[in-house]
């Protein structure tokens, strides 16, 4: 749906307008993948032949384009009617719609009616449309039963065309809500993110309106600590206000960024005289307030029958009132109260809020995005996107479309399925699915013939779960989920933008495995009015821009026709001389011969912490590597006290636990590339001595040499840079960015490998790392750490 507040018109598809709601939907199977559009299709061909035999001159996928006025707005309808029969026997001409249902045929009128309303409206507005047009026809509704083909026809009635009407006025409610909001938003208030600008900030909002001058998509690196939070919602806000997009999505994946987000927000606002709408998005199992998380209808009293109980629960408050507490305990409490799934209280909502805080996911995964391109009226055309920590989405989107399979999986959900006594084909390539992962051996890749067999088997998978009913309530969540993932697998075949490897890393377990989504990203960015990508690593551009599928178009002679990004780097000159790098050319870290200097690095940090006046954080490639040197250090009899990062995924307890290393421990050992190193920000200003064991290069495997592989055409030598170097070096330039978070704040740091002094390493360092002293060796290593005894 498209339409233009100041014109009161819009533009959407009869489909759409006949699925138009404010309010809940009841949770549905699963997604159906392609299979069950193609199952429809074959429907839809089969019946249009039976059509044409019986109706010479009958018409089928007629193009219905009409536009209304109601209440002052000017609404154009377009849609494609299935069959149009010609009048006969003094009856009036038809429109004929065909519907495909997994349910079983015949059914009671009154059954069908209840659960496909949005399929009686869709044909009774193309009745409408047609008497504008001067037209006396009649509308007949067609269901088929998938699994058989078996139909229903269930013809239209008078009451079927006036609730038209009554949708009409739904929608006309919806387009002023959101013209008043247009016009609010150009009243916005709002103060700067900051009572002091900190050096380099006062440069950022000129820089920023240049560089989207230049292009749509621009990138936006800023140290740890410079503020970019702050500098990218004051230009977000202003292009709100401005009248230049209708909407913000903000998207980070840790849930401590996103309330820092709001927690600005709400200081920039704290005086407006109208609130900002402003909605963060929690995943959907977090709002569900039953014991297990199972989002079938027929198996949660908030689900079933939801749509019903709406329109008396007062829960449109969440909508109507931005200043409507709406954290998940006033969400889940409300939804209680009311017996309504507390997540359809958010899908809801979103509508009518003008900045969306959230996961990558909520955008850029397939099973997922739906919350936010569903929405009535959204449209990426008229959206900023945000995003936070941009140097993660690459791989947080080949995450997002990558699986696996397992061998105890499929029999799980055989036993399930038998135990549910359901369709004997269904059992039976259950089955044959758990045999053949069975079978499968460890293997960087699947030979062409086994590749084959199992893109068959998921594609006889997808056909049985999506063309007959299957009781999802009675099956469990984990079984479900199984059968639901089916048509993802399908998906992920399918979709020739991804780079894709199908490979065995354990016995029975097929990773379907997303090497590069570049494609996919470049196209979803494309798709949005303007893009702001943040992070403290973003550089070199050119292969963060490539990675994000932002290639720049050029002409036949090579020449740049059109910029796909801009970038910038905000200037802060207080890093400058906060850090002073040495890098231990004493060493060599590789896999092949670190066991041979764990001494050495063991006791290169008993004189890192001598001359520290406080505990000192040593980063490592791997917890394999820091538990190595660990023992090292006791079986020399360090009395060091060491404190090895847990693995903790609550981030308040990672808080806890550096909070308490830093006050007992001697010398704290976290990993790169963990969100210790990349997502704690409490080290800043409290660590004057830092050590990096190696650059933290990915492991060596079948998904890294298949990335490799990606890249042959650029070289051998591109490639590694590409998929080792730059990801390896961005953590360690995420980790050393922690350690100096603010002015007048220094570190001691040590690079602790000699590949650090080699040009293709070095180069990829932050700038204010590339100023080095080499250690050649122990002497060198002393006089090094006297100068920081002597400056403090």
């Amino acid at each position: 749906m498209r339409f233009s507040l100041p014109e009161k018109s819009a533009t959407l598809s009869v489909g759409e307008f006949a699925s138009f709601a404010i309010g809940p939907r009841e949770g549905g199977p699963g997604a159906a993948g392609p299979w069950r559009a193609l199952l429809g299709q074959h429907w839809h061909n089969e019946l249009r032949e039976r059509t044409r035999q019986e109706f010479a001159e009958a018409r089928f996928e007629v193009v219905i384009d009409e536009t209304v006025t109601h209440r002052g707005w000017r609404l154009s309808l377009t849609g494609r009617i299935d069959q149009s029969l010609p009048a006969i026997a003094g009856k009036s001409a038809c429109l004929r719609e065909i519907k495909t249902v997994t349910r079983d045929l015949p059914a009671p009128e009154e059954e069908l009616r209840a659960g496909h309303p949005s399929y009686f409206r869709q044909l009774a507005t193309y009745l409408v449309l047609s008497r504008v047009r001067g037209e006396k026809v009649r509308g007949e509704l067609v269901f088929v039963e998938a699994s058989s083909g078996l139909a229903q026809t269930v013809a239209l009635t008078p009451f079927d065309e006036a609730l038209v009407h009554h949708q009409l006025d739904a929608l006309v409610e919806f387009l002023e809500s959101r013209r008043r909001a247009g016009e609010q938003r150009r009243q916005l208030e709002y103060v700067a993110p900051f009572s002091e600008l900190r050096p380099g900030q006062e440069s950022v909002a000129a820089d920023l309106d240049a560089a989207f001058a230049e292009a749509r998509h621009v990138f936006f690196e800023a140290p740890t600590g410079f503020g970019k939070t702050g500098c990218a919602l004051e230009f977000a806000l202003g292009r709100l206000k401005s009248g230049r997009f209708a909407r913000v999505i903000w998207l980070t994946g840790k849930s401590t960024g996103q309330l820092q987000v709001i927690r600005t927000l709400e200081t920039m606002t704290a005086h407006a005289s109208s609130p900002l709408p402003v909605w963060q998005v929690r995943n959907k199992a977090e709002h569900c307030v039953n014991e297990v998380f199972h989002c079938v209808s027929e198996a949660c009293r908030y689900l079933s029958g939801c749509a019903d109980r709406w329109p008396g629960s007062g829960l449109a408050r969440f909508h109507r009132d931005p200043r409507q507490p709406h954290d998940l305990p006033a969400l889940r409490e409300a939804g209680r109260t009311a017996v309504i799934c507390p997540y359809e209280i958010t899908r809801t909502a979103l509508a009518y809020h003008d900045v969306w805080i959230g996961d990558y996911n909520y955008v850029f995964a397939p099973g997922n995005r739906g919350l936010f391109f569903e929405q009535p009226g959204f449209d990426p055309a008229e959206t900023l996107l945000v995003i936070d920590e941009a140097h993660n989405l690459p791989s947080r989107v080949a995450d997002a479309h990558s699986h696996v399979a397992t061998v105890a999986g499929a029999r799980e959900l055989a036993a399930a399925l038998e135990n549910e006594r359901a369709p004997s084909a269904l059992q039976l390539a259950v089955d044959a699915w758990a045999r053949l992962l069975g079978r499968l051996r460890p293997a960087p890749s699947l030979d062409p013939e086994t590749e084959e067999a199992v893109a068959d088997a998921i594609e006889h998978l997808v056909e049985l779960t999506t063309s007959q009913p299957l009781d999802y309530a009675a099956l469990g969540p984990e079984a479900s989920r199984l059968l639901w993932q089916f048509p993802a697998l399908q998906e992920f075949l399918d979709d020739e933008a991804l780079v894709k490897l199908l490979w065995v890393a354990r016995e029975g377990e097929l990773s379907f495995t997303c090497i590069d989504a570049s494609a996919v990203i470049g196209a979803m960015l494309g798709s949005f009015g303007g893009a702001l990508l943040m992070s403290a690593t973003l550089s070199p551009f050119e292969n963060t821009a490539a990675s994000c599928g932002l290639a720049s178009a050029s002409d036949a002679t090579g020449a740049e026709m059109i910029r796909a990004w801009s970038a910038r780097r905000a200037p802060a000159v207080w890093r400058d001389r906060a850090y002073d790098v040495a890098v231990d050319v004493r060493v060599d870290t590789t896999l092949r011969n670190r066991a041979s200097h764990y001494a050495t690095t063991a006791a290169t940090i008993e004189k890192l912490r001598a001359a520290s006046p406080t505990a000192v954080t040593v980063f490592f490639p791997s917890y394999a590597y820091a538990d190595a040197v660990q023992r090292s250090l006791e079986e020399s009899g360090s009395v060091l006290r060491v404190a090895l990062q847990p693995k903790l995924p609550d981030l308040a307890a990672q808080a806890a636990w550096v909070e308490e290393s830093l006050a007992l421990s001697d010398a704290l050992f976290l990993v790169l590339g963990s969100s210790f190193a990349e997502g704690i920000d409490l080290l800043g200003g409290r660590v004057t001595h830092a050590m990096v064991v190696g650059p933290a290069l990915p492991e060596v495997n079948a998904v890294q040499k298949a990335r490799q592989a990606a890249f042959a055409d650029l070289g051998r030598n591109e490639a590694f840079r590409r998929v080792y170097q730059i990801p390896g070096l961005q953590k360690v330039n995420q980790a050393l960015g922690r350690l100096v978070r603010a002015p007048g704040q220094h570190a001691k740091i040590l690079l602790h490998c000699r590949r650090f002094a080699e040009p293709d390493y070095a180069s990829l360092l932050a700038p204010e790392y590339q100023m080095y002293r080499e250690i050649v060796d122990d002497v060198g290593l002393e006089e090094w750490l006297k100068e920081g005894r002597s400056a403090n």
